[in-house]
C-alpha cells in the first residue's frame, strides 16, 4: 500500500524521465475530476451555491472568485493553496510529455496560458513517443551493458573555469536575467495593457524563477538548494528594483511577496530540471526564448476575456442607544480622534468624518479619508432603520511607501472601486441597537481569492474605526 502510494506521488510529481502520452491523458482527466468534485463539494457546503462545471473549466479567475461571496474568509486562501499542486503536477506531466514527444520540455509550461493550456494538453495526449517501447528497453539495457563492462579508470578532476567552481557568475546572470524579464513584463502588463491578472501574479514569477535557474545550473548542476537560494535573492532583487525605478511602493510589494516567492520557487525547480536533464543545450536555450515571448499572449488574453465581480464586506456591533440617535450620527459623524492603527498609519485610506447635503433620497453625502473625499449620493433613505448609497467618486486606496516623494502606480486609479454602500440599523431589547455597515466592491487583481484576503480585512477594520466611532458618540449622548 505504502509502495503504491509512493509510486502515485513521484508519477505526479517527479520532473525526471518520461511519461506516456495514456497514462498521460488518464491521469490529467482522473485529476482534473477529483479537483472539481472537490472544489464542488467545499462551495456547496460553505456558500450553497452550486459549482458548475463550465465555471470549472472556464479560463477566466473571476468567474470562481464569484463563488466567494458570502463565504467564509478562509475559503479563498484554502482554493488557492489547494491548486497549487495541481499546478505542479500539470506543469510536470506536460514537462515530461514533451521530452517523451521529442519536443523541448520548455513547451511543457504552455500549460499556463489560458485556453492554450487545453490545447496543449489535447496536443500531448495524442502525439506519438519519439521512440517506441521496446526501443526505450533496448536503449536502456545497452547502457546499463556498456557500464558493466566498462574498465575501472581513475580520472583526474577537470577544474571549472573561475567563476564556475563557486557559481558566481552564473548566479548574478541568472539573477539578472530573472529580474530583467519580471520588470520588462510588468511594465507591459501594467503599464502597456493595465492588468493585473495571473499573467503578472502567476506567469512572470514563475518564468523569472525558471529562467534564472535555468542559466545558474546550464553551465554546472547545482543543487537544488543552491538554486532555491539564488531564486529567493533573484526576487528579492526584484522587489528592490520595483522600488527603486518607482514602478511599485513597499505596501504592495509586501502584500503580493507571499504569492510571488513560493510561485518564483516552483518555476526555479522547473528551470534547474530543464538546465540539468537536457541532452540537447541549444534546443533548450530556443525553448526558453519561446517560452519567455509566450507570456505576453497570456497578458493580451486576460484583458480581452477578464471579468469583474462584486465583492461585499459586512460589519456588525451592538450600541446601547436608540435607533434613532444612532441614526444621527450615521447620517453624518464628527471627526474620529482616536489615534489610527498602525496599517493606516503606514498609508492605507483612514475614515476622518462624514457630512450631508439636504435629506432623503438624493442628498449627498460625503465621506472624508486621509486620502480625499468619497462622495456618496443616497439611493435609500428609511429613517431610523436603513442608509444606502452610491459610490460616484471616490479617493486612492492608499499612499504609497516609497523612497521617492510621490508615485502613482496604476492600480491606485481604479484596481480597487468601491461602489456602493449601506448602513442597516435593527432594534434590540432594552433600547439598544444593532448597527451594520456594508460596502461592495470591485477587484480587478487576481488571483481574487488571494487578493480579497487583504482587501476584505481592510474594509473590514475601515468599517470597525467608524462603526465604533459611533457608539462612542451615541452611547456618550
Amino acid at each position: 500500500m505504502i509502495q503504491s502510494l509512493r509510486s502515485a506521488l513521484c508519477l505526479c510529481f517527479q520532473l525526471k524521465g518520461s511519461v506516456r502520452r495514456k497514462t498521460y491523458f488518464s491521469l490529467g482527466i482522473g485529476l482534473g475530476l477529483l479537483k472539481y468534485a472537490v472544489e464542488a463539494t467545499v462551495i456547496q457546503l460553505c456558500t450553497g451555491k452550486q459549482y458548475s462545471p463550465r465555471d470549472f473549466l472556464s479560463p477566466l479567475l473571476s468567474n470562481r472568485a464569484s463563488y466567494l461571496d458570502g463565504a467564509p474568509t478562509w475559503l479563498g486562501m484554502s482554493l488557492v493553496l489547494w491548486t497549487l499542486p495541481f499546478i505542479w503536477i500539470a506543469v510536470a506531466m506536460s514537462i515530461r510529455r514533451c521530452r517523451d514527444a521529442g519536443y523541448s520540455p520548455w513547451c511543457g509550461m504552455i500549460m499556463l496560458i489560458p485556453l492554450a493550456n487545453y490545447l496543449s494538453m489535447f496536443v500531448l495526449s495524442i502525439v506519438p513517443p519519439q521512440k517506441s517501447e521496446s526501443e526505450d528497453e533496448a536503449e536502456l539495457e545497452r547502457e546499463l551493458l556498456e557500464v558493466w563492462q566498462a574498465p575501472a579508470v581513475d580520472h583526474e578532476p577537470v577544474p571549472l573555469p573561475v567563476g564556475q567552481s563557486s557559481g558566481v557568475i552564473p548566479a548574478i546572470a541568472g539573477a539578472a536575467a530573472g529580474v530583467g524579464y519580471a520588470i520588462a513584463s510588468t511594465v507591459l502588463t501594467v503599464y502597456v495593457l493595465g492588468s493585473y491578472g495571473a499573467a503578472l501574479f502567476f506567469g512572470t514569477p514563475l518564468v523569472a524563477g525558471a529562467v534564472s535557474a535555468f542559466l545558474f545550473n546550464r553551465p554546472v548542476a547545482r543543487s537544488v538548494g543552491s538554486t532555491l537560494i539564488q531564486a529567493t535573492l533573484m526576487i528579492g532583487c526584484c522587489c528592490f528594483g520595483f522600488l527603486l525605478v518607482g514602478l511599485e511602493g513597499a505596501i504592495c510589494i509586501l502584500m503580493a511577496l507571499p504569492i510571488l516567492l513560493p510561485i518564483s520557487l516552483m518555476g526555479a525547480v522547473f528551470g534547474r530540471v530543464m538546465a540539468v536533464e537536457t541532452l540537447q543545450p541549444k534546443r533548450e536555450s530556443r525553448g526558453m526564448m519561446w517560452c519567455l515571448v509566450s507570456l505576453p499572449l497570456l497578458a493580451t488574453a486576460e484583458v480581452s476575456m477578464v471579468s469583474s465581480p462584486t465583492f461585499a464586506v459586512r460589519t456588525t456591533v451592538d450600541i446601547q442607544a436608540s435607533p434613532d440617535v444612532v441614526w444621527q450620527q450615521v447620517i453624518a459623524f464628527p471627526e474620529i480622534t482616536e489615534r489610527p492603527a498602525w496599517f493606516f498609519r503606514m498609508g492605507i485610506a483612514a475614515p476622518l468624518r462624514a457630512h450631508i447635503d439636504g435629506s432623503g433620497v438624493g442628498a449627498m453625502r460625503y465621506c472624508h479619508f486621509t486620502t480625499g473625499t468619497f462622495v456618496e449620493p443616497i439611493t435609500i433613505w428609511e429613517e431610523n432603520r436603513r442608509l444606502a448609497f452610491n459610490v460616484t467618486e471616490q479617493p486612492d486606496p492608499m499612499f504609497e511607501l516609497t523612497p521617492y516623494q510621490h508615485i502613482h502606480p496604476p492600480h491606485l486609479d481604479g484596481a480597487f472601486r468601491s461602489t456602493r454602500g449601506e448602513f442597516q440599523l435593527d432594534p434590540l431589547p432594552d433600547g439598544r441597537t444593532r448597527l451594520t455597515g456594508t460596502t461592495w466592491y470591485v477587484l480587478d487583481m487576481h488571483p481574487q481569492a488571494y487578493w480579497t484576503l487583504w482587501s476584505d480585512e481592510l474594509v473590514h477594520r475601515i468599517h470597525l474605526r467608524v462603526l465604533n466611532h459611533i457608539r462612542r458618540n451615541a452611547e456618550s449622548e
